[in-house]
């Protein structure tokens, strides 16, 4: 037992790391794990996060993917950008130049993201570098509009107030401070199922404190403002959904919005009695639904490519 807590404890070591350039000059941190011929698979990290959030799945897929992780901007191991360098359409930016440096030319991965790291992928849906990249995508515990109105984080009636003051708490400046007792139940309760277990809870606590204040504020400020529907539509690529019942930062009704409006959506997943950490809370289900993803589109590539041939064939008649 003592040594499997270790393996659980200890992050996984990248296999190799690199730096990607984007199109403003920003640096971004990149880690490769796992064979590099093997299917590939690219993890994109939510708000408050880092490379370190996706533990339980490169553990998993790295015996026989080759796993891509990267922090997005402001986050872990990536600076924080310049002024202006705070948009969705500098996440699509910083998406392509990982794949740009990870991929060859034409060769396809499934791309998963959480929370903004799936806005992330909505935000890329159009750009060229997604298209030619992304066999699949996995859009975990996520949202492309309206967050501050409808997160549930605040225990007040639907509206405009409710909608003003989430808005404030997204763009607060004031630090998160250590973390301890307190800090880890309110971060339990504003992103985790309430049956987490208390060393995930601990995990996701130490995470999102060590993200510097002001790139949690920034894309705090980029969340509230968020309007990525015309993106969900043009993600012509296989895509599934996750997400728990019991999130408060992005309720299900998002991700029930974002499968609906999919050209070619593989479903929704609603895991029960889980919050908005997917990957953490329920990391089984989650590398589970990659691997079906990777056996289905990576492996075999054809049905994917048919698929969002023929969803591309129907928006343009």
């Amino acid at each position: 037992m003592s040594r499997l807590l270790h393996r659980d404890t200890v992050p996984p070591v990248p296999a190799a790391e690199l730096t990607a350039r984007s199109a403003d000059g920003s640096r971004i941190h990149v880690e490769l794990h796992g064979p590099e011929d093997a299917p590939a698979v690219v993890l994109a990290h939510g708000w408050t996060c880092n490379t370190r959030f996706w533990d339980a799945q490169i553990r998993d897929l790295a015996a026989d993917h080759r796993v891509i992780a990267y922090d997005q901007r402001g986050h872990g191991l990536t600076p924080e950008p310049g002024p202006g360098g705070y948009s969705t359409n500098a996440l699509a930016d910083d998406l392509e130049a990982v794949l740009a440096a990870t991929l060859a030319p034409g060769r396809r991965a499934v791309l998963a993201g959480h929370s903004m790291g799936g806005m992330t992928v909505m935000a890329a849906a159009a750009r060229p570098g997604l298209r030619e990249h992304a066999a699949a995508v996995l859009l975990c515990s996520t949202g492309s509009t309206r967050l501050a109105a409808e997160a549930r984080v605040l225990p007040l009636r639907a509206g405009a107030l409710r909608t003003r003051i989430t808005t404030a708490v997204l763009g607060a400046k004031a630090p998160l401070g250590p973390v301890n007792p307190v800090s880890r139940k309110i971060l339990k309760y504003a992103t985790m199922g309430t049956g987490s277990a208390p060393e995930r809870v601990d995990a996701c606590a130490r995470i999102v404190h060590a993200c510097p204040r002001r790139a949690r504020v920034e894309w705090g400020h980029v969340l509230a403002e968020l309007d990525l529907a015309a993106g969900v539509r043009e993600l012509r690529v296989p895509t599934a959904v996750i997400a728990g019942t019991d999130d408060r930062l992005t309720p299900p009704v998002h991700a029930r919005a974002i499968a609906a409006a999919l050209p070619v959506g593989l479903g929704l997943t609603e895991l029960a009695g889980m919050g908005h950490m997917t990957p953490v809370e329920a990391p089984e289900a989650v590398t589970a639904k990659i691997r079906e993803l990777v056996t289905r589109y990576v492996a075999t590539g054809t049905a994917a490519e048919r698929k969002a041939a023929s969803a591309e064939k129907e928006d343009v008649a």
